[in-house]
């Protein structure tokens, strides 16, 4: 079990999938969800959780006050381990709080028929995917970023830094134990100039 660190839905349990999942550490979401607290980037927020697992993290934004939040998990088992906890967490902030939704299907799937508009993207996929499927979903998520929006990668301290596409620029590293997080923000370096509106992630 994991749980909800901050905000409306505090506290309360989540459940793991039983296999093929990673969960993040408490104390690395703490330090997460404190550094993006300090940087006002959760209220208000669209978000992906990509590699979802138990939605951890995109729910613990949620909690924290995302407006929507979208959890990308291919393996049915997780994804049903996903909707339960998200109607637990939007039981917990009520009516009126973040729209949450379930995908089932490969990030690189969703991602190329995704509508923009993302200001919060977290990218946790298991330690042993190919660097080659990293750089893919990043340079299929780029166009989809916000002008202000951050992306949080979480690796094997062992990986090498992530290949970032044009509209992506990293920002820093920081490494806790055989976890490291990579973050980077939108570069103002469009990957697709011309890409035309498009709307909500749940409309």
């Amino acid at each position: 079990m994991t749980r909800i660190i901050a905000g409306a839905a505090g506290s309360l349990s989540l459940a793991v999938p039983r296999s093929g999942t990673r969960p993040t550490s408490d104390r690395v979401r703490e330090a997460i969800f404190s550094a993006l607290e300090a940087r006002d980037a959760i209220d208000g927020a669209v978000v992906l959780d990509l590699y979802a697992g138990s939605g951890a993290l995109g729910l613990e934004s949620a909690s924290r006050g995302a407006a929507e939040v979208v959890l990308v998990e291919r393996a049915k088992p997780a994804a049903d381990v996903c909707r339960r906890n998200a109607d637990a967490v939007a039981r917990a902030i009520g009516r009126g709080a973040a729209r949450i939704r379930v995908v089932v299907k490969p990030v690189a799937g969703y991602l190329e028929t995704a509508p923009a508009g993302v200001d919060l993207a977290f990218i946790d996929p298991p330690y042993d995917l190919d660097e080659g499927a990293v750089a893919r979903d990043l340079q299929l998520l780029a166009p989809l970023l916000s002008p202000d929006a951050l992306v949080v990668v979480e690796r094997s301290s062992r990986s090498p830094e992530p290949a970032w596409p044009a509209g992506i620029e990293l920002e820093r590293r920081r490494d806790y134990g055989e976890t490291t997080l990579w973050w980077a923000t939108t570069s103002g370096e469009a990957a697709d100039d011309d890409q035309p509106e498009r709307p909500s992630q749940l409309e």
